[in-house]
């Protein structure tokens, strides 16, 4: 557009009425989101290879409907772009798509399905599916944790949101069982008293870090020895100071490392020795990251370790990194 018709069409807008504005704000938005995820798309397909034979031989073949650049090979004249083959190969709104990679790694904190759905006014089984994309997609950057490194775990209450087991048990008693505990509304409804304290109930997530800043968490099985050994012994360097509570496992696993271990205790005057030895900044951690799992009122358990992921790299990630690992296709070796 050229100068002049742009400064008539800002003239023109001091006429619109608030609806009408609410709309062009709408409309900006979607249009600045499409223009974001095709410049991200377009530029890592510069220097893509074919999907079909892998040649980096190829020209220039329009645009798909989509938007985003479609090349052809010389080699096997096949046409692709840059999402061929990929987990978002087949979604047509990428502006929107766009706008809810923004939600999940910029906004301070994320919305809600629902919230987003009426947002975007799409269905909220799209946002959803659309979420569980992208988590699929997430993975914790391992770095060796090295210093004095805390240890400790938190405890999720297990979710079976979504689950058709009772479902099941209604329609065909016989076949399926009668599921090991109870639906939460009707915890009231009998009086029954929901166990408290530790149970098969609550999930541990294990959780370490250093005072560099490195972390890392992991959703596990269970508190075993053997279990915790494996989950530490990749991440902690044999140098680490380790910090941990009374739990025998830690003691275990620093044995048989060879690394220094102080324990610390849970009453006043022996969770710290000396002024650097305590476990106080992975609590906090621990309560921040359950903040965070707070608004979505209790992931399902199938899906806990996409949470606990997502929380551990929304911090300085951009959309445009994580789309960039989006568009990785299913046959590329890892990088």
């Amino acid at each position: 557009m050229k100068q002049k018709s742009f400064e008539n069409l800002l003239k023109r807008l001091h006429g619109l009425t608030p609806d009408q504005a609410e709309s062009l704000i709408r409309s900006v938005q979607d249009m600045t989101a499409q223009n974001a995820a095709l410049g991200a798309i377009d530029q890592k397909a510069r220097h893509a290879s074919c999907p079909h034979c892998c040649s980096t031989d190829k020209q220039k073949w329009g645009r798909t409907r989509t938007g985003t650049q479609r090349y052809r090979c010389s080699q096997c004249r096949k046409t692709y772009n840059e999402r061929t083959d990929s987990s978002i190969s087949r979604i047509q709104r990428l502006d929107l798509f766009y706008r809810v990679l923004r939600d999940m790694f910029v906004s301070p904190t994320p919305s809600s399905v629902r919230q987003l759905a009426k947002e975007l006014s799409i269905s909220k089984d799209t946002v959803w599916r659309w979420r569980q994309i992208i988590l699929r997609s997430l993975s914790q950057s391992i770095e060796p944790l090295t210093g004095i490194v805390e240890v400790d775990e938190t405890f999720v209450r297990e979710s079976r949101k979504g689950s058709r087991e009772w479902v099941r048990h209604q329609q065909d008693p016989a076949q399926h069982p009668k599921p090991p505990r109870l639906r939460w509304y009707e915890y009231k409804l009998t009086g029954a008293l929901m166990k408290r304290g530790l149970s098969k109930w609550r999930l541990p997530v294990l959780t370490a870090m250093d005072r560099s800043g490195n972390r890392f968490a992991e959703r596990l099985p269970d508190r075993r020895d053997r279990t915790i050994y494996q989950c530490l012994s990749p991440i902690i360097r044999r140098d680490a100071a380790l910090c941990s509570d009374g739990l025998g496992a830690y003691a275990k696993f620093a044995q048989a490392s060879g690394i220094s271990h102080f324990v610390l205790g849970t009453k006043p005057g022996s969770r710290k020795i000396g002024q650097s030895f305590h476990i106080q900044n992975v609590n906090a951690l621990h309560s921040r990251m359950k903040n965070f799992l707070r608004p979505f009122k209790g992931p399902a358990k199938k899906y806990l370790d996409g949470y606990v992921d997502w929380y551990f790299v929304r911090f300085g990630m951009e959309p445009e990194r994580a789309l960039n690992g989006l568009l990785k296709r299913a046959d590329a070796p890892p990088a």
